[in-house]
């Protein structure tokens, strides 16, 4: 798996909270402004668990904003680009669980 701190952009803190050769769980704290930008996996599930929010998760193919509050879930499948941000630009935690799978990370252009 690629190792949270080889990923292509930075954000306020990210804290591992378990790993296997398939399947990752971190905490993501997202301050002002910050964002994971767009990008998809090719194997892995991700889901979101939104802990301080609101937070949102944008996607592709379906074209789609989730607004997520506090202990909201949402899953995108492989193959679906998506970002995520703080609603508006603000802050937001959530918890996200990746996989089954191979870990792997495509930008995709904004």
């Amino acid at each position: 798996m690629t190792k949270p701190e080889d990923t292509p952009y930075s954000i306020a803190d990210r804290r591992l909270i378990a790993e296997t050769p398939e399947l990752r769980v971190q905490i993501l704290t997202l301050e002002n402004h910050d964002e994971v930008p767009w990008h998809y996996h090719t194997v892995i599930t991700d889901t979101f668990i939104c802990l301080d929010g609101p937070m949102v998760i944008s996607t592709r193919a379906p074209s789609a904003v989730h607004n997520l509050q506090p202990g909201d879930v949402f899953t995108i499948p492989p193959d679906v680009a998506h970002r995520v941000s703080g609603l508006e630009g603000s802050g937001c935690r959530f918890v996200i669980v990746q996989g089954v799978g191979t870990y792997d990370y495509f930008a995709v252009n904004s």
